[in-house]
């Protein structure tokens, strides 16, 4: 488990700099610790990102909340969305939608001071997947 969130914490600020220059969908395959695929960001999917944000529903307690198979795909958003309810209030500049091999997709959002959030939300991520182009692997099905 120490692997692999040594590696998603090297993808997230290895990746800015080059988001901050690409501005790029990366989709990141957690088992592999690499990023498997590059998607240009477009209005469409940051729309998409965005309904997700508005919906989220609740709190993702695990302890440990990267899984140890599945997906991360990391969305710029630009501009920047407020996100105001009762779990979160601030701006968001970058959301990650995080596919569990086994589970419902969940969000993970970084605060104002850079710390990590995670999120559970409401909305259905078929759409989403579609502008992408991608299909996670064992996906246990719509959200």
């Amino acid at each position: 488990m120490r692997k692999v969130l040594c590696s998603v914490v090297f993808f997230l600020f290895l990746s800015t700099n080059a988001l901050a220059q690409t501005k790029q969908v990366e989709i990141f395959d957690i088992e592999k610790g690499k990023v498997v695929q590059l998607v240009p960001t477009s209005s469409e999917i940051q729309k998409e990102a965005s309904t997700f944000l508005q919906g989220i529903s609740g709190v993702y307690t695990k302890v440990r909340p990267i899984p140890e198979k599945g997906y991360m795909i990391k969305v710029p958003l630009e501009p920047s969305i407020m996100v105001d309810n009762q779990w979160f209030k601030g701006l968001v500049d970058e959301v990650v939608i995080i596919f569990p091999e086994q589970e419902k997709p969940f969000l993970m959002v970084f605060d104002d001071e850079n710390r990590l959030h995670f999120y559970h939300f409401d909305g259905n991520t078929d759409r989403f997947l579609n502008l992408l182009h991608f299909q996670p692997q064992n996906e246990t099905g719509p959200n």
